[in-house]
């Protein structure tokens, strides 16, 4: 009798160990097959993270060279891609790197969206800049000889300016004053009358520009391409300009009316039409024109 229920014990507990066995291969072969799956996926995911980066590489590298303002900006956000790129290339894919490449994707999109929009806005301030001064040399050449030095300074401008933040000017004018005892200044168009030559304009607001205290330049020729003022010489990085005039303000990023007069002598005052050219520091902000007669 014992030895029967032995028996029923060992087959009941071989019964037991049996069913154990399969349910254990099932969930090993469904575990393996899950774990194959998701390999393969995260080796999906991966490629299409390498596709995405190597886009991006591309946009970089048709961006660089024509944006000289951004080249150093656009190339070192390209080598950040290429040094990601090459990382994901090398590692095994897992799902913790998988996300964390993902994140620095979309953070390198988002970057390179913010830099191509200034890239954009930047090529078209430069057009119309280049457009401008294409015309304001026609001008120049067609009425008078600029003197070497201002050839200088307005290719060297050309070469620097931003654009997007430079200062703007508007109402601008140049005129003729006779200064009373009283101090009183009087527009008069009448060479043997003038004392100084004024020249009046509006800064207009500009949110991009940087606010605090500016330099500001006139320059004065006459008809014969003389220079009429205080001859005054300023040192820049580009070498030495000079000038009629200058005055400093404070600029706060608003509107801001401001004349500065040149002082004359008698034998640079001669009739017809004269050229008033307005800086702020290096850069040509301003140009204008006025006659005596």
């Amino acid at each position: 009798m014992t030895d029967q229920k032995s028996n029923n014990a060992l087959k009941i507990l071989t019964g037991v160990l049996a069913v154990a066995l399969v349910a254990l291969g099932i969930y090993t072969i469904k575990f393996y097959n899950e774990e194959k799956e998701n390999q393969e996926l995260l080796k999906q995911e991966k490629a299409v993270i390498e596709g995405e980066l190597n886009d991006l590489i591309i946009k970089y590298d048709e961006a660089i060279g024509n944006n000289e303002e951004l080249d150093r900006e656009l190339v070192a956000a390209r080598e950040r891609i290429v040094a990601l790129r090459d990382s994901v290339q090398d590692m095994e894919a897992n799902l913790a790197l998988i996300a964390r490449y993902r994140r620095e994707v979309s953070n390198l999109k988002a970057e390179k969206e913010q830099l191509f929009r200034v890239v954009d806005s930047l090529s078209n301030q430069n057009q119309r800049l280049i457009t401008e001064i294409d015309s304001t040399n026609n001008v120049l050449l067609e009425r008078t000889r600029i003197s070497d030095s201002l050839q200088v300074q307005t290719r060297a401008m050309g070469a620097k300016i931003d654009q997007a933040a430079q200062l703007k000017v508007s109402n601008l004018r140049g005129e003729g004053v006779i200064e009373r005892n009283s101090g009183r200044l009087v527009e008069n168009d009448r060479t043997r009358r003038v004392d100084k030559i004024r020249t009046c304009f509006s800064l207009t607001p500009n949110a991009l520009a940087e606010a605090g205290e500016k330099d500001l330049y006139v320059q004065v020729y006459n008809p014969n391409n003389e220079l009429v003022g205080d001859q005054i010489a300023v040192q820049h990085d580009g070498g030495v300009m000079v000038y009629s005039a200058a005055t400093k303000v404070f600029y706060e990023n608003e509107e801001l009316d401001v004349c500065i007069l040149a002082n004359t002598v008698s034998d640079r005052l001669i009739e017809g039409n004269y050229k008033v050219l307005v800086y702020e520091g290096t850069n040509l902000i301003g140009a204008t024109s006025f006659s005596l007669r």
